[in-house]
């Protein structure tokens, strides 16, 4: 047994024992047709959808502007004096105008150990009696401390006055150390999530006897929604500001003193969403993660609204309508999403509840438009394919180079991933990093790099501008035609990937081509590229390499697949996959290799068939 950390990129392996060699099935022989022959991977008409990074944004885009960051540093600094000290004075809330009902379940296993004297979350697990502002606590934990997210899981176990005696002294200390100013504890999009679970579980945080508690807790919500107030208005378009308009709002609806407010609140809101949520229901950082945090946000809102008996703004309901569906068609055959720019991280669970209580019909969309995702159902078979360029790196700093790539499932078995992405659990650094690169995706890497640049500092630089996409369906199947220009640049080569998916969703098949791109001199004239196609196998799904070393038979659970390839020989290699827990697991991964012509050209074909059908 390898006791090693799984590798993500290919090295040629010994030969298999004879033993676990198969031969290939008599209809998938080397020599049989995989593409023209059968006319499953003749190319669309037409010249297809272009689908640009950024589209309407500067190209040379490297995040937020020194503008920009000057602006925000400026602000904090007067956040700090006195004068806005003086600026957050105002009417003083006795009460709350009304309690929303969390549209979302906690965690009993969290709020167990809660109960049990622990503050846990990703993989750090202090005593509740450590200060929030405590150094040697991850950020990850001290921002989800802050936002007092953990009150839900508290009260899916703990009754209110049970619940009380835990969450009071908790929030006592808080205000003992950040009832002022504090870049880390007010940070917007904190501030918000803060107001929506103080004003959700303010049972929780209200049932003591003791006055000038009561009153400090009630003023500190007025004084953190007028600050957000103001934060607003330097913050630029993005899921930060959609946030905190959001906590705003429901600050507007349910605490004194700030009902004033709620008009603006909602204008602000509905352009936000404008801004950040496309008609598709796509969003900038592409992530799936993302998206379903917005979802959850926005049925916060909604309960609200529905806490003081009034119909939310449309806007809201609006995005709702569009970001549910976008989400629903990125669900696989298990319950869960793929490794989508950091969006691996969701339990099939949560995300099945989330969109029940939104009450939105899924409708799942397969439309190219922003969210750049294809997705191709027949029969128990789904097909997923990320078609578009990776994100601006002002819209996500820690999205994937994996354009192109794909997954496959059969049933609820994950058959081909990617080998995963962010999750609230920690990873290594070097396991984290390693995850976002094209080699951890199911798709083509040319001369071992990058189709996206991976930054420094973690985001994403030049590479993939421009995705163009083709898709025809028919009685036959669907056929997907899909071009990136992530490697001009480097090696003036394209990525050409042409996919068909059987209507009995038993017969993917494939051609992984580069050639040069138009108008565009070869970087490296009369030199020769190696590429390799890699296609990283989920869980449990068991490989057996064939003995002319052209295919390999998958075992998934009761089914079966035959994999051919032709153009490079197919090798079995290590993998990984951080699955929706965080927790990484071996797998394995098929590489078909090969190498350019001296033109710059070259291919290889492939298909995947499901046994006995």
């Amino acid at each position: 047994m390898n006791t090693g950390e799984p590798r993500l990129n290919a090295a040629a392996p010994a030969d298999p024992p004879a033993d676990s060699a198969a031969d290939p099935p008599a209809d998938l022989a080397p020599d049989a047709p995989i593409s023209a022959d059968r006319g499953l991977l003749t190319p669309p008409v037409g010249d297809g959808d272009r689908l640009r990074r950024g589209a309407g944004v500067d190209r040379g885009d490297q995040g937020l502007s020194l503008s920009e960051r000057v602006a925000a540093g400026l602000a904090r600094l007067s956040y700090s004096t006195a004068l806005h000290r003086i600026r957050l004075r105002g009417h003083f809330p006795l009460k709350l105008l009304a309690v929303p009902a969390d549209p979302i379940a906690g965690d009993p296993v969290i709020g167990a150990r809660i109960v049990a004297g622990r503050l846990p979350h990703a993989g750090y697990n202090p005593p509740r009696t450590l200060r929030f502002a405590d150094a040697s606590a991850p950020t990850v934990w001290r921002n989800w401390a802050h936002s007092f997210a953990w009150l839900r899981d508290l009260a899916a176990v703990a009754d209110r006055p049970a619940g009380a005696a835990i969450a009071e002294p908790i929030v006592a200390r808080w205000l003992a150390d950040h009832a002022e100013f504090d870049a880390a504890a007010w940070a917007p999009d904190l501030i918000a999530r803060r107001l929506i679970f103080w004003t959700a579980y303010a049972p929780y945080i209200l049932s003591s006897p003791d006055l000038v508690y009561r009153s400090a807790v009630l003023n500190a919500l007025a004084r953190m929604a007028r600050h957000l107030d103001r934060a607003v208005e330097k913050l630029p378009d993005g899921v930060t500001r959609l946030t905190a308009l959001a906590g705003l709002n429901v600050a507007a609806l349910l605490i004194p003193g700030v009902d004033a407010r709620l008009v603006r609140a909602e204008a602000l809101l509905a352009a936000a969403l404008v801004a950040v949520v496309a008609s598709d229901g796509g969003i900038g950082d592409r992530s799936p993660a993302t998206q379903l945090a917005l979802i959850e946000l926005l049925l916060q809102v909604r309960a609200a609204y529905a806490a003081r008996g009034r119909r939310p703004a449309g806007a809201v309901q609006a995005a709702l309508d569009r970001l549910v569906p976008a989400l629903t068609s990125l669900i696989m055959g298990d319950g869960g999403v793929g490794a989508w720019h950091g969006g691996g991280g969701i339990m099939p669970a949560q995300l099945a509840a989330t969109i029940g209580a939104s009450g939105v019909m899924p409708r799942p969309s397969r439309s190219p438009g922003p969210a750049g995702y294809q997705r191709v159902a027949a029969e128990t078979t789904l097909l997923i394919v990320d078609a578009a360029p990776p994100p601006q790196a002002r819209d996500a700093a820690a999205a994937h180079a994996g354009t192109l790539a794909f997954e496959l499932s059969d049933g609820a078995t994950r058959l081909i991933v990617n080998c995963g992405g962010a999750s609230v659990m920690p990873l290594p650094p070097e396991l984290a990093a390693g995850l976002r690169t094209t080699a951890a995706h199911s798709t083509l890497v040319l001369a071992d790099g990058n189709s996206t640049r991976i930054r420094p500092d973690g985001a994403l630089g030049r590479g993939v501008e421009e995705v163009v996409v083709n898709r025809h369906e028919s009685e036959d199947g669907v056929w997907l035609d899909l071009l990136h220009d992530g490697y001009v640049r480097r090696f003036g080569l394209r990525h050409r990937r042409r996919l068909f998916l059987s209507a009995a969703g038993d017969d993917l098949r494939g051609e992984d081509s580069v050639e040069p791109a138009p108008s565009r001199r070869l970087r490296r004239r009369g030199s020769r590229a190696g590429f390799d196609v890699r296609f990283h196998l989920g869980a449990g799904v068991a490989v057996t390499p064939t003995a002319d070393g052209q295919g390999a038979i998958l075992k998934a659970g009761p089914t079966v697949w035959q994999v051919r390839a032709r153009g490079g020989p197919l090798i079995v290699d290590d993998s990984v996959w951080v699955g929706p827990d965080g927790i990484p697991r071996p797998t394995k991964q098929l590489v078909i290799s090969a190498t350019t012509s001296a033109d710059g050209t070259g291919s290889v074909n492939w298909s995947l068939k499901r046994a006995g059908k």
